[in-house]
């Protein structure tokens, strides 16, 4: 196998560790260049192709930033907390953190045998007790500051996981961990008050070095809305309720109203001979997800109240219905419906038969079909036909503010995060309930609350945490007295929204982080992960990053300067990864075989970073072909070099391979930077072609290929760290390659003395000549018709035309 596989692997992780090499300076931050990968969860038993991806390249990126002179800081932990590692251990009978710790301690040993940079002296583990106590420390702080509060609520509840699910967690109406389809509950739970930072998460966005489409897909999580809210008075009631619209223009246009089922107003203002029909209505409406109440392609269905609304504009009465697509949680859970200029609420009035009014033409003033949902202008409106939309909403808000009856208003489709979750495998929320004070936040002189070891953890619906009496049962921190602790557990990803302000000072006992250390080492300069969490871990990171801020711990608005997110390695089939599908890829067969450095080259080469693609073994086993090559092409010059029987001047052959050496340093610098890895490998692999040609050259310049060889094992070593450590000890240098400066790439270089252009007739390629680069257009036409290929391949003919395309090609047309 020569210089790459396992043994190399060990023998020079070895002397790396022994070294100390890749220990981070703390004292020297004016260079310092924090790297970060999204950590992973250790609910199975070994790595996959995907942690590979997500680790390996980085890796790569961050060895070249580190030759390049940064100080570079690249920890790895585990995200041991969760969903995940609690159903592994439900599904195999062994306790959550007996399965977790083992499965760390294989994924160490499998991450080290990678032969990455990371520092795991700053190792962070999230079911340590001493990392949650200080994610116990930030709920308390939350709540000092008003941003963590209890409430009852509906909420998403999967019935497979036993737990309730944020709103981020929901895919398409199903739990995002078990594919199961989500219910309805009304639980009192914990929130964190993440629409406090509703306009700054938005704001701040376009000042990130961030993926377009995780950007954009903040922005529509966030979802602002400017418009106005408008009351409606109930008829022959001291009842009102108020609607969120972008469209107040089209008030006149309002012909009835719909609430939420679940609106406490509902059974208020239903009529006694509509009750029945209104109970049984919000009972089917119950076990529909939000993703499916709000289909556009869904049939629109609703219920009569028997009530009506009177419209604040105009003073008619409009009826007041239920129906799903309304939802208690976005706006107000009251719309008005304007069916002549709404789809929805086109398609509810024509099924139910009720009123359709034009209140908008279009700009032209022409009535088109309806329903019509742009912009015009309004008519049928009294005191505001003739004006514009822009104008028309402008009149109306100030004439309903004058009477307290609507106002400007934003509005979101952001909702406070929901913390709380009925399982065993996270950290509890250190708060107690007294009969005589009420909710009680746990001292912080008495974290952490500890997660107790013998607790049933099968999931049944309650807090598994509520059935040991030992943690349930406690003394209130204020009065002494009896009481019980919260027995829900923490969202896993409030562990995972703050680690990164962790890992710099994963030691510290008295405090989560030193914020004098923390303010200098952050924000992340480079953070790479999966897409997925775009609209959870992501967000939820910046929010706790701004809330830490405004308490005065941090001194940067943003975790994250720079985001990439890398693909999805695929099965061979082309389908994603899964066991029971049996194209799942395990790096170990491969490393085995080939080593890690191919392995990773594979990775690097055989795939767009940021695309990825479908796993292919005949990839990788033209990847070992390739390393193969640059060994015994290696293994040729050195032994040249060693020789010492060669010239001293730099001819065309040497002008020609300086050419490619310092194409390949540009490009592999600009593509590696950029983390576009499989074109830089292929600059590499154009780099060996070049070395090759040239080692069957008859005499050579051996201190210029000294220096050639330098440089290339110097571009490769992020690539293939051992085996490039072992070609550069065989080169004949003591000290490790990665404390070598990178190779900078000489432009002059890259101008040719000569280019080689291809000569064609009738358009056919007859021969290839190389000419002066700074030949002119009749002496190329003159060196090109005096080729002696040329010549006999056009005597007898007549040339028409010669057409010059300077530094690429002739082209003769003869007949």
């Amino acid at each position: 196998m020569g210089k790459y596989g396992t043994s190399i692997d060990k023998k020079w992780q070895e002397i790396w560790e022994n070294n100390n090499l890749y220990k981070f300076n703390a004292e020297n931050l004016d260079k310092k260049l924090y790297t970060l990968e999204m950590f992973s969860y250790p609910s199975g038993s070994q790595l996959h192709a995907g942690h590979w991806f997500n680790y390996g390249p980085v890796d790569s990126w961050a060895r070249m930033k580190r030759m390049e002179g940064y100080n570079v800081f690249q920890p790895m932990g585990f995200d041991a907390f969760g969903l995940p590692a609690e159903n592994f251990a439900i599904k195999t009978g062994i306790h959550p953190q007996d399965s977790t710790y083992k499965n760390i301690k294989t994924m160490e040993q499998q991450l080290k045998a990678m032969g990455a940079m990371f520092n795991w002296e700053n190792e962070v583990v999230t079911c340590d007790a001493d990392y949650y106590k200080w994610t116990q420390w930030l709920f308390l702080k939350l709540y000092e500051k008003g941003l963590a509060y209890r409430k009852k609520a509906p909420v998403n509840w999967c019935p497979s996981c036993n737990t309730v699910l944020a709103n981020e967690q929901v895919i398409d109406g199903e739990c995002e961990r078990c594919s199961s389809e989500v219910t309805k509950k009304e639980l009192t739970q914990w929130f964190f008050k993440i629409t406090d930072y509703a306009d700054e998460l938005l704001d701040k966005l376009d000042d990130l070095d961030w993926p377009e489409k995780t950007v954009a897909m903040q922005k529509h999580w966030i979802g602002k809305s400017t418009g106005a809210e408008v009351t409606f008075k109930v008829k022959n009631s001291d009842l009102s309720f108020n609607v969120f619209t972008t469209r107040v223009d089209t008030l006149n246009g309002v012909t009835y109203v719909v609430l939420a089922p679940e609106n406490k107003l509902v059974d208020k203002l239903t009529l006694t001979e509509y009750k029945d029909a209104v109970e049984e209505y919000k009972e089917v409406s119950a076990k529909q997800s939000e993703i499916e109440r709000q289909s556009i392609s869904k049939e629109k269905t609703g219920v009569f109240t028997g009530s009506y609304a009177i419209n604040p504009i105009n003073g008619k009465e409009v009826p007041i219905w239920i129906s799903d697509y309304v939802l208690v949680s976005y706006g107000t859970g009251a719309v008005m419906a304007v069916p002549a200029h709404d789809e929805r609420d086109f398609a509810f009035a024509t099924k139910f038969n009720l009123p359709i009014e034009r209140v908008i033409t279009n700009k032209k003033g022409e009535e088109v079909e309806l329903p019509y949902c742009e912009y015009g202008v309004i008519v049928n409106s009294g005191e505001f036909d003739g004006l514009t939309t822009e104008e028309g909403k402008v009149k109306i808000v100030e004439k309903l503010a004058k009477e307290n009856l609507g106002s400007q208003k934003v509005n979101y489709r952001l909702r406070d995060w929901l913390v709380s979750r009925q399982r065993y495998w996270g950290a509890p929320i250190p708060v107690v309930y007294c009969d005589k004070c009420g909710i009680v936040p746990v001292p912080e002189k008495d974290l952490p609350v500890k997660l107790p070891y013998d607790v049933e953890f099968a999931p049944d619906g309650k807090s598994p945490l509520a059935k040991s009496e030992e943690f349930l049962n406690t003394t209130c921190p204020h009065c002494g007295g009896k009481a019980t602790r919260e027995c829900d557990t923490l969202d896993t990803f409030v562990c995972s929204s703050w680690y990164y302000l962790r890992y710099p000072d994963n030691k510290n006992a008295d405090m989560p982080f030193n914020p004098e250390v923390i303010n200098k080492m952050l924000p992340v300069d480079k953070y790479v992960g999966g897409p997925e969490h775009a609209c959870m871990h992501l967000l939820y990171a910046r929010f706790i990053t701004k809330a830490l801020r405004d308490m005065g711990y941090l001194k940067f608005d943003e975790p994250f300067k720079s985001l990439t997110h890398q693909g999805l390695i695929l099965g061979p089939d082309g389908l994603k990864m899964s066991k029971s599908k049996g194209n799942t890829i395990s790096p170990d067969t491969y490393i085995s075989q080939y080593g890690a450095d191919v392995f990773r080259m594979y990775l690097m080469f055989g795939f767009a970073y940021t695309e990825g693609g479908a796993w292919s073994d005949d990839g990788i086993k033209s990847v070992a072909r390739f390393v193969d090559r640059i060994e015994r092409t290696l293994e040729s010059s050195n032994d040249a070099i060693k020789a010492r029987n060669g010239k001293s001047s730099i001819d065309k052959a040497e002008k020609e391979l300086n050419f490619w050496r310092h194409n390949a340093i540009k490009g592999v610098t600009e593509d590696g930077d950029k983390m576009q890895f499989n074109t830089a490998i292929a600059r590499m692999m154009e780099f060996v072609n070049a070395l090759s040609k040239y080692m069957q050259e008859g005499t050579k310049n051996l201190d210029f290929l000294k220096e050639v060889c330098t440089d290339f094992v110097k571009l490769l070593a992020p690539f293939a760290p051992h085996f490039s450590e072992e070609e550069w000890s065989d080169l004949g240098y003591t000290t490790s390659v990665f404390n070598e400066k990178w190779p900078l790439f000489d432009p002059n270089a890259l101008v040719k003395d000569e280019v080689e252009i291809a000569i064609q007739v009738n358009g056919k390629i007859k021969n290839r000549i190389n000419v002066a680069s700074d030949l002119d257009e009749e002496g190329i036409k003159a060196a090109a018709l005096n080729d002696e290929t040329i010549k006999s391949t056009t005597e007898g003919k007549t040339v028409v035309k010669v057409i010059v395309i300077k530094g690429r090609l002739v082209n003769i047309v003869v007949k």
